[in-house]
């Protein structure tokens, strides 16, 4: 029967004539192109002819599969596409019979006829169909080509070209799927579980270490599975941009790739820089969550994956961190608490806290930088709010040391917060909500807690840069920088305050001062701690000094040497001290140009160098000392001591008002409990705040010898009673409280007569008092009416009938 079909080749139907016309006698010879412009002209004239076209084509290349024609297989798929290209408009079972055609190809286990059959999908996504199909299924297709990204065939050339050509299979799928809702949904969970993995692996042959810039090979798996992955993610929604993250985030998982963690960086850098930019803040969502999935992993999984955050949020725009700015960095300080509340004797296991710890720090700091100013002054509020409250007199017990920790910790945080904010008014920088409880920190009994505030002062005073020409000691050696006569040479940036600014120090200054003078009377200070307060003083000086101030300045500085000479501080704080003394004094000189107080000063570091070397900042703050180099006394020659009637002369020459400055710098130690409230600021900051007047800064002295006149500031007597907000609420209380008593009494006892008093005696007392206010009435009006009449001029009174209306009031 099949010879009698073959020799009755005239009884076939047209198409299959047409069909079997374009394949030659030799496979090698290729499609023969007269008969296929015959066969397409066909189909194209009679579209209806094309579902029986591809039936049989479908017949022909199953036949051929079967028998590893290869040659009849590439002219069979050439042919399907270019009656594809040329009548995919006519006919929807022609595309069935081709998606049929090219399943059937990928089942071969020829790596060629895969190759072909890939090649030919490719073609077909690039068709734009306009009737879609909604039963196409492309299931096979995406589970195959993923299978194919993972070929292991050999040779090497052979297994790249499988993996190129199944990673080309998924673009297609993916260009012909995503821009039509109507089809099947890729971004199904079971879909991208395959395809994400699959770009993942090929990305991971390639060679990480190549520059992005340098040319790459444009048929690489690794190339080609970014340029997938890129395209994929560019055509993510709000809604499905998860089902791209978490295939990513577990192939992270399962493979390890966490630490180290270059390969989750270059995989997120390409999702960021490929991901529309109202959704980045997705991505960085999605890493903070699958962060607390891993709270209880080893430090180094979330190091690394904090890392990668910071790289994202790096990449991010001002605008697409999200809304949630807080909650981000709620999660992040909340990892940061708990890293620190970790307790082992595993060197390694705490190194690895340590870097997480770091990381986490970093991390804050470039999230931050990409927020607005007014963000970052609140982010900074929002962790100091998380420091814990420690006794700021006493030493902190052993179940504290965790919240010493963590304190250092989260104000690590905010200088690194803080040096991403650029400050411009000093009002902005320093809102009260935050300046108060930053200024408390820094009288905390750890050292190293209190340097860390005073760098974060630094970098917010500092608008020009000048912290670093006011240290004493460079950063690269111990050499001495301090140049006691000449401040031009540090090349300081001065500038002229503000009136906002001016406003500002007239109304904080006080806190300032007192924090600092309280800061130069710990016992427990270092050298740095030290310098850092030196620092402070000049910042303060240089950013906000002026003639307005200027009196209160060395009035402080005054105060500061008091401490050393009355107190009894280690000889090396008193050494310290006075050379901070000295090198303020001089600097403040200098900024105002007073000449006899630049003279005075000059005159005693001069005096100093040949007597007392020990007193000046090159001696004082040189870290080589040990403790023979100090002298054994702390008592200080009156010669060696800055004269504050000088001081005072210098300043009153220049018309500077001085009333203040022989007041003595006094102040109330701060004592409150871990959680206490700063009850009171200062003793006699209300004479040195001329604009302001604070209610925790108000101090009574009572001679207990005379109670009708104050004794001077200074005088002995009674001790000084601080009058507190807490003291003045209590009173306030204890007032209403009894008012709110005797008004209850009031009213019982008329509800008491109302209801037990007869009905004849309670309206005798109501017409009683009722003839009371009558009178009282009375007497009032006869009084106005008798002045009436005689104020009144004197004149013959006419009686209304006598009187003369017009017509027009008259009826």
């Amino acid at each position: 029967m099949t010879g009698c079909c073959g020799c009755c080749t005239a009884l076939k139907p047209r198409y299959k004539r047409l069909v079997d016309s374009i394949f030659p006698d030799n496979p090698e010879d290729g499609l023969v192109k007269d008969n296929m412009q015959k066969l397409v002209y066909y189909g194209t004239s009679k579209p209806e002819k094309l579902d029986r076209i591809g039936q049989y084509l479908e017949q022909r290349l199953s036949r051929d599969v079967t028998r590893s024609r290869t040659g009849y297989v590439s002219i069979s798929m050439e042919a399907l596409d270019q009656l594809l290209l040329a009548c995919h408009a006519h006919s929807n079972l022609f595309v069935e019979s081709f998606l049929k055609m090219v399943h059937k190809t990928l089942e071969s286990p020829e790596p060629q006829l895969q190759i072909l059959a890939s090649q030919s999908f490719v073609k077909f996504a690039n068709i734009e169909e306009d009737t879609p199909s909604y039963h196409r299924s492309y299931d096979f297709f995406v589970s195959k080509f993923s299978s194919m990204c993972h070929s292991s065939a050999e040779p090497e050339t052979t297994r790249i070209r499988i993996r190129v050509a199944g990673l080309h299979g998924l673009q297609g799928i993916v260009k012909k799927t995503v821009s039509d809702d109507l089809q099947v949904n890729i971004w199904d969970p079971v879909h991208m579980n395959k395809i994400i993995p699959s770009l993942l692996y090929s990305l991971q042959g390639c060679n990480m270490d190549n520059d992005p810039e340098s040319p790459k090979e444009d048929e690489s798996p690794g190339v080609v599975a970014e340029m997938v992955l890129r395209d994929l993610v560019c055509r993510a929604t709000f809604g499905n941009i998860t089902s791209v993250l978490k295939p990513v985030l577990q192939h992270l998982d399962y493979h390890k790739l966490w630490v180290p963690n270059k390969f989750a960086v270059k995989i997120f850098r390409i999702l960021m820089y490929s991901v529309q930019d109202q959704y980045g803040h997705m991505v960085v969502h999605h890493l903070m969550s699958h962060l607390d999935a891993h709270n209880k992993d080893e430090p180094r999984v979330k190091a690394g994956i904090v890392d990668v955050v910071s790289e994202t949020v790096v990449i991010a725009a001002g605008g697409s961190v999200g809304p949630s700015v807080l909650e981000v960095f709620n999660t992040l300080l909340r990892h940061l608490k708990s890293s620190v509340s970790v307790q082992t004797s595993d060197r390694q296991r705490v190194l690895d806290e340590k870097n997480f710890q770091e990381a986490v720090i970093n991390t804050i700091g470039e999230f931050a930088n990409n927020l607005p100013d007014y963000q970052k002054i609140e982010i900074m509020m929002f962790v100091m709010g998380k420091v814990p409250l420690l006794d700021l007199e006493e030493d902190v017990s052993s179940g504290d040391r965790k919240d010493t920790l963590l304190q250092t910790m989260l104000l690590k945080t905010m200088l690194k917060v803080a040096t991403k904010y650029r400050t411009v008014l000093m009002i902005n920088a320093f809102p009260p909500a935050f300046l108060d409880p930053l200024l408390r920190m820094s009288l905390a009994y750890d050292a190293g807690i209190r340097l860390i505030v005073q760098e974060i002062l630094h970098t917010l005073l500092d608008r020009h840069d000048n912290s670093g020409k006011l240290k004493f000691v460079s950063e690269n050696s111990d050499t001495i920088t301090w140049i006691p006569k000449d401040i031009q040479a540090l090349n300081l940036t001065v500038e002229k305050a503000s009136q906002q600014d001016i406003f500002f120090i007239k109304k904080n200054g006080p806190q300032f001062y007192s924090c600092i003078y309280e800061n130069m009377l710990q016992e427990n200070n270092k050298v740095d701690n030290f310098e850092a307060l030196y620092c402070t003083l000049a910042l303060l000086s240089i950013e906000l000094g002026g003639e307005d101030i200027l009196v209160d300045l060395v009035r402080l500085a005054m105060g500061i040497q008091n401490i050393s000479v009355s107190s009894d501080l280690p000889v090396t704080h008193t050494c310290a001290i006075h050379a901070i003394v000295a090198a303020y004094l001089n600097l403040i000189g200098q900024l105002s140009a007073i000449p006899n107080m630049c003279t005075h000063v000059s005159e005693i570091i001069d005096a100093r160098k040949n007597k007392a070397p020990h007193l000046l900042p090159d001696f004082a703050f040189n870290r080589s000392n040990t403790e023979q180099s100090y002298p054994t006394s702390t008592n200080v020659k009156d010669e060696l001591l800055f004269d504050q009637a000088v001081i005072n002369e210098a300043l009153t020459s220049r018309g500077y008002d001085t009333s203040t400055l022989g007041t003595p710098f006094t102040i109330s130690r701060l004592s409150q409990s871990r959680l206490g409230r700063m009850d009171s600021w200062f003793a006699d900051e209300v004479d040195m705040a001329h604009s302001t007047s604070d209610i925790h800064s108000i101090t009574l002295s009572i001679d207990s010898s005379s109670s009708s006149q104050t004794p001077l500031m200074g005088q002995r007597g009674q001790a000084p009673e601080d009058i507190t907000f807490e003291s003045l609420k209590k009173i306030i209380t204890e007032d209403d409280v009894e008012r709110k008593r005797s008004q209850e009494m009031k009213q019982k006892a008329i509800l008491e007569k109302f209801q037990t008093a007869p009905f004849e005696q309670i309206v005798a007392k109501i017409d009683a008092e009722s003839m009371v206010f009558q009178n009282k009435l009375s007497e009032i009006l006869t009084t106005i009416s008798d002045e009436n009449k005689d104020n009144a001029p004197q004149h013959q009174t006419t009686a209304v009938f006598d009187m003369q209306f017009p017509d027009l009031y008259v009826y």
